[in-house]
């Protein structure tokens, strides 16, 4: 702050030399160094100026708020020069200050218009606990008989984590064979069923502070991570689910190849009118945090070897909800992409009523997993250690015997087997 009231002063001082020079009979300065002031100064000016608008700009996640902010930077410096100068007469000032006003305005209009969506009101996103295992009120599936597997007590229960999207599976899974742990708080059935989303679930089996995990595939990344702690994991795939594309309801695309999906997320095209769309502008494709399972999912099955484009931190949600919601209506994003899993945008996203893509002229649904016509369907997995121990390997069994998948089903997801 000092430097400011320095500079300010700087500034000042210029100007009232540039007034008493014009002033003949009471100054006589000499010009060129008064020349050499003023252009220094407004270098000077002109760098802190940049500085402190870039400064700003790194706390805006918003394009066009960036926008308002850099020109009101270059109307600051258009003032002082003009000051300095002495071109900034009585019209040319009257001129600058209209244009200030409306670049005020439209900064405040900004900023109104983020707290407006802030504000709106939305359906509440998924919760997870609302499935929390033997609580009065779960969510979660029952069996329609005695399970085949049931652990005691003073058995030691396989930790169990995952990604958000398949908790209800495996809080599903506790509730069959785990013994009632309804005298326990809700938040200390989770620690032994929690639900950490995909990135810390694999580190957590990793580092040994989980059993079994419940995922979609590895990213690269957590590959390394394995292999550096010399740590082997058993992927055992206990179910399908097909990866999706949506957009906003009142967006008319209906169906995409892959290759047109590779463009957008590519950076090679950017217009919604290069697909025959008009009237919804710039392709805003919204992306997740790297190591989720729908990144990976991204990178892996529809990205492969075409590099993907970098992402404005504003377009990339840590929240798997996150990414539906801004594609939603609620959040007016008419001209937005995004991805996740069926499942979790039709059953537990279901009232941001998002429109689902058919990629290469199939649709996402469940019989087309099934069939395998779907091209974007995969396997997700019970993610185990090879030293696992017994009562793991019997859960792992469990799971991907007759019971086990016939939860898988009841959920709503298509299970590994058919024949259930």
């Amino acid at each position: 702050m000092p430097i400011l009231y320095i500079l300010l002063a700087a500034n000042l001082g210029v100007i009232i030399w540039r007034i008493l020079t014009r002033r003949k009979e009471t100054f006589k300065g000499n010009r060129i160094a008064l020349n050499c002031a003023t252009w220094i100064l407004a270098g000077i000016d002109a760098i802190v100026i940049s500085i402190i608008v870039l400064l700003v700009c790194m706390f805006v996640l918003h394009w066009y708020t960036r926008v308002c902010v850099i020109i009101a930077g270059a109307l600051l410096e258009w003032l002082l020069i003009g000051l300095m100068t002495q071109w900034m007469n009585w019209k040319r000032l009257i001129l600058w200050f209209i244009f200030a006003g409306l670049t005020a305005g439209a900064i405040w209009g900004c900023y109104r218009y983020d707290q407006y969506l802030k504000d709106i009101t939305v359906p509440e996103s998924f919760n997870y606990a609302t499935y929390t295992p033997f609580m009065p009120d779960t969510l979660a599936e029952k069996l329609d008989e005695e399970s085949s597997l049931r652990f005691s007590g003073t058995d030691s229960l396989p930790r169990m984590d995952g990604a958000t999207a398949l908790y209800p599976v495996y809080a599903s899974f506790a509730q069959a064979v785990y013994p009632d742990l309804n005298g326990l708080e809700g938040y200390k059935i989770r620690q032994t069923v929690s639900c950490s989303t995909t990135g810390w679930a694999y580190e957590k089996i990793v580092d040994g502070e989980c059993d079994i995990i419940f995922v979609a595939g590895p990213s690269e990344e957590q590959e390394s991570y394995a292999a550096e702690k010399g740590v082997e994991l058993v992927y055992t795939p206990i179910g399908k689910e097909a990866f999706v594309f949506f957009v906003h309801p009142d967006n008319p695309v209906d169906n995409m190849t892959l290759e047109q999906i590779r463009s957008i997320y590519s950076g090679k095209t950017t217009k919604w009118e290069q697909f025959g769309v008009k009237g919804f502008g710039k392709i805003l494709a919204f992306q997740r945090d790297e190591g989720s399972g729908s990144q990976t999912a991204l990178e892996r099955f529809v990205m492969r070897d075409t590099p993907l484009m970098p992402a404005d931190k504003e377009n990339v949600l840590s929240a798997m909800g996150g990414i539906v919601e801004q594609v939603s209506p609620y959040r007016n994003h008419r001209n937005a992409i995004g991805f996740s899993f069926r499942f979790y945008c039709t059953a537990l996203m279901k009232n941001f009523h998002v429109k689902l893509l058919s990629i290469n002229g199939v649709a996402p649904t469940i019989e087309n997993i099934e069939n395998g016509t779907y091209p974007l369907a995969s396997d997700f997995y019970a993610v185990t250690r090879s030293d696992a121990d017994s009562n793991t390997l019997k859960l792992l069994e469990w799971i991907t015997g007759p019971q086990g998948q016939s939860l898988v089903a009841k959920v709503g997801y298509t299970p590994e087997s058919t024949e259930r």
